[in-house]
């Protein structure tokens, strides 16, 4: 396995803000409170006093789901600390990225146990999110390395009802393998998937499946937040939250101003009316507005008293939510993407006023894999990782480009070079007799510029039009590496991975996680 870094300045869709937080931690030091990708802000962030009462209850709630898991035990153990991700219950794990959240906060807690402080990984599962056509498919990729969605449909109505307790029906087993044929672990990736994604699971029961078995031999802790023992421990924060929320939303109005008017931006927009939980009740997840001093609903309508009085129906809000896992939990870091870290930087004053501390913001690993054979492509053509980020056009140009003779593309560039010399000293000339002839000369000269650039774009396409198989190399690496206009890692499962490069893929990647590299790292594997 060979690793190189992309700097995130240098990949798509970074914020500003995410930037920040990793490459200028000055800039944006009063919204987080330690250094991202330091073992030492990790031990500074495991100082805190965490409830005896709490951590035996949590250990309790948490046993069903986990038993036998060793990270059970020491977490029971007073002064243990949680390293805790997470993610939606996404269909066949999700997108890729679900796995390298839980890579990175395996390998924080195993350096952080190393250094003293006693630490488990723990993966929070989504289950509450009520958007089922967020998590309803997924995309994998065949031998052809092009993109194929693949799709589940509910077991009966999905509404607002949250996604971890929806069964499902038409499950694309035979779709997953159609679409991986040819790959040479194919069979061992389709029987992973058909262990878990069986008839009569659910989204939730079914990804927790998948995760266990991918981590077995990593000790990672799940966590349902459905679970009614944990919803049992959670309800005197969620309360509180229900008591204080007019400080609370006006505390968040203030900092998404803030963010804004520092160039960020608020990654939940929060206005007089917001609520920051919503309602379980008969099955689904009820939104509430804020409204007369107390909560309504469609045809709903309670006091403040009354919704804080149901403490273990209320889910939190995308704000909300950190700081009730985080009460749950002796969380000492998060492990996130950016805009998950982003989402830290608003509920940073929630911590403040509900919990008292707040855990460090830690960005997960990044990858970009590709195989050998993509390699020696972008070998042939002169490519680095930052050409595969540009889109399946731009690459085919780039490809083009490389691929005009040396000969000729040094007349093209000479040609340029002489015309532009020339040009440059008869304006200079001009300019001393008639300024406006000069100025004349400007408009003349763009145009001159532009039908040279023209044929030289036209050299290289035509070039390029000859070469079928560099026709073919440019596709198939936009397809593995930029899909759909998506880094590879936010779009393809895990599973295509595991079927091209086998189920070790994923301890190979372990192995390459680095807690102290806040980059996007681009593997051959």
């Amino acid at each position: 396995m060979e690793c190189s870094c992309v700097r995130h300045t240098d990949v798509p869709g970074t914020s500003k803000i995410f930037a920040d937080l990793i490459y200028h931690f000055d800039r944006v030091e009063d919204l987080y409170p330690y250094r991202p990708n330091s073992i030492e802000s990790l031990q500074a962030a495991s100082s805190f006093e965490f409830p005896d009462a709490r951590r035996a209850a949590l250990v309790r709630a948490l046993t069903p789901l986990n038993q036998g898991n060793p990270s059970l035990r020491r977490l029971a153990e007073p002064g243990t600390v949680a390293i805790v991700t997470g993610q939606q219950v996404g269909l066949f794990s999700g997108p890729a990225y679900s796995v390298y959240k839980a890579l990175t906060a395996i390998k924080a807690a195993s350096e952080l146990t190393l250094r003293g402080t006693p630490a488990v990984p723990v993966f929070w599962l989504a289950t509450e999110d009520h958007d089922f056509a967020e998590v309803d498919h997924t995309w994998v990729f065949g031998a052809d390395l092009q993109p194929v969605k693949l799709q589940a449909h509910a077991a009966g109505e999905t509404g607002t009802r949250p996604v971890g307790g929806i069964g499902l029906e038409d499950i694309p087993i035979e779709g997953l393998r159609q679409a991986l044929e040819g790959l040479p672990y194919a069979s061992e990736a389709v029987a992973m998937v058909e262990r878990a994604y069986k008839p009569g699971e659910t989204m939730g029961s079914s990804f927790a499946r998948i995760i266990k078995e991918l981590f077995e031999p990593y000790g990672l802790l799940l966590v349902d937040p459905m679970e009614p023992a944990l919803r049992e421990i959670a309800a005197p924060l969620l309360r509180k939250a229900v008591e204080r929320m007019p400080e609370l939303s006006d505390a968040l109005m203030v900092r998404s101003k803030d963010l804004m008017e520092r160039g960020y931006h608020a990654q939940v927009l929060v206005d007089k009316s917001t609520s920051l939980v919503f309602l379980l009740q008969d099955g689904k997840r009820v939104a509430l507005r804020r409204s007369d001093g107390g909560f309504t609903a469609s045809h709903l309508k309670l006091t403040t008293e009354e919704l804080a009085a149901r403490g273990v129906d209320l889910s939190p809000n995308a704000l909300l939510r950190p700081v009730m896992q985080d009460y749950l939990l002796p969380t000492a870091a998060y492990i996130g993407g950016p805009a998950e870290l982003a989402y830290l930087a608003q509920s940073q004053v929630l911590y403040g006023c509900l919990l008292g501390r707040q855990p460090a913001a830690f960005p997960r690993a990044f990858f970009t894999l590709v195989d050998e054979r993509s390699h020696k492509h972008m070998v042939r053509y002169g490519l680095n990782p930052k050409d595969l980020f540009a889109g399946e056009q731009a690459l085919h140009d780039t490809i083009a480009r490389k691929l005009v003779p040396p000969a000729l593309r040094a007349r093209l560039d000479s040609t340029q070079t002489a015309f532009t010399s020339a040009v440059d000293a008869l304006k200079n000339d001009l300019n001393r007799f008639d300024v406006s002839l000069a100025s004349a000369l400007d408009t003349s000269r763009r145009k001159i510029e532009y039908q040279i650039g023209k044929i030289a774009r036209k050299t290289a396409s035509q070039i390029m039009a000859r070469d079928a198989q560099a026709i073919r190399d440019a596709r198939s690496l936009n397809g593995l590496a930029f899909p759909e206009k998506h880094l590879q890692e936010r779009l393809y499962s895990i599973i295509p991975f595991i079927a091209k490069f086998g189920p070790g893929v994923v301890d190979e990647l372990y192995s390459a996680v680095r807690i102290d590299c806040p980059d996007h790292q681009f593997v051959v594997v």
